[in-house]
């Protein structure tokens, strides 16, 4: 939250948190972030977290009860870049859907009949005796 909140650094906007990495003696922690916008304004927003970390550090020192603060390190995220450019490039290589074709498509029930229990025909049906 007070990525949000307490940071007054104009290079830090439109920043979101995607997953946190917690070494297992909790000394590091490694922050995913996204940020919204070209590769400049991510590079000087990740270089702006940068240099808050410290005080971001200090901000998690004051509330968990560990022997040791984590260290906080920031790490762009290009998940929701790489998303965005697979979607872009799938939407030029398939063919879009005319507005017929969609309508089409929601007129027309799917059918959802279950099938019938029928006796396989490869095993003889036998009476057993029950025991």
């Amino acid at each position: 939250m007070a990525i949000l909140t307490e940071l007054q650094d104009p290079r830090i906007q439109d920043v979101t948190v995607t997953f946190v990495e917690v070494s297992a003696d909790l000394r590091l922690a490694k922050v995913h972030v996204s940020v919204m916008g070209d590769d400049t304004k991510q590079q000087l927003c990740l270089h702006g977290l940068q240099n808050s970390a410290g005080f971001l550090q200090r901000k998690v020192g004051d509330r968990i009860d560990t022997r040791y603060t984590p260290k906080v390190q920031f790490i762009l995220d290009l998940g929701i870049k790489h998303a965005t450019e697979v979607n872009r490039i799938l939407n030029e290589v398939l063919p879009a859907e005319s507005p017929q074709d969609q309508a089409s498509e929601e007129d027309t029930p799917e059918e959802d009949t279950p099938e019938e229990d029928t006796p396989e025909e490869d095993t003889p049906e036998e009476d057993t005796p029950d025991r």
